[in-house]
């Protein structure tokens, strides 16, 4: 039995789903096989960038995807307020690659280390406090986190970022489309929505 979760620094739905993500490893005695999914943003919602007062500086949105945008982070907030959660909507779309770099490297040092990682990243990304197309803050965050830093900025100029990219590209053609994305051994789950089915499938397979 395996469980297989994609995740992406900058959707405020993995930050929703990751503490749901840990309870399903603590409940069930596993350890997911975390990987990252950086998700093109642009392509189906436009880009755009905004001031500290919310002013747009810059946009390619249609009117459509402004309001999809808008409903999306009224949801989110309401979601994040049961919580007790905080995100503030990103002030322009960001390249998270050196994030999801930086996550696997946090994973070579096991799951206590990947979980402290992924909570520094995300909590303070979604409270406006960490540019995370700095390497320096990305090693920070991988410090902070009890991960090895020794040789992090070379394996993110070639190894990591080769292999960030290996790993995108295979969840491409496995189905993965978003985030948070959850393979059950090879059935698929897309969003922390479908939790309580993936429950009855972690079940299933163990009563077996």
């Amino acid at each position: 039995m395996s469980l297989i979760v994609y995740t992406d620094i900058k959707s405020p739905y993995a930050y929703l789903a990751k503490n749901l993500i840990y309870q399903l490893e603590d409940d069930y005695g596993i350890e997911a096989d975390w990987r990252y999914f950086e998700l093109d943003i642009p392509s189906y919602l436009g880009a755009a960038e905004v001031d500290d007062q919310g002013n747009v500086l810059s946009s390619t949105r249609s009117e459509h995807q402004w309001k999809k945008v808008k409903y999306a982070y009224m949801d989110i907030r309401r979601r994040a307020n049961l919580e007790g959660l905080t995100i503030l909507g990103t002030q322009k779309i960001w390249d998270s690659t050196l994030a999801g770099i930086g996550m696997y490297r946090a994973k070579e040092s096991g799951q206590q280390v990947l979980r402290a990682y992924l909570d520094y990243v995300f909590n303070r990304f979604w409270k406006r406090d960490l540019d995370i197309e700095n390497i320096n803050v990305v090693l920070h965050c991988l410090d902070q986190a009890g991960a090895v830093t020794e040789g992090f900025e070379e394996y993110a100029a070639n190894q990591g970022r080769d292999h960030l990219q290996s790993i995108r590209q295979d969840a491409w053609q496995a189905g993965v489309f978003g985030v948070p994305f959850f393979f059950v051994d090879d059935e698929q789950f897309f969003g922390s929505e479908q939790m309580p089915l993936i429950r009855q499938r972690l079940d299933q397979l163990l009563s077996k």
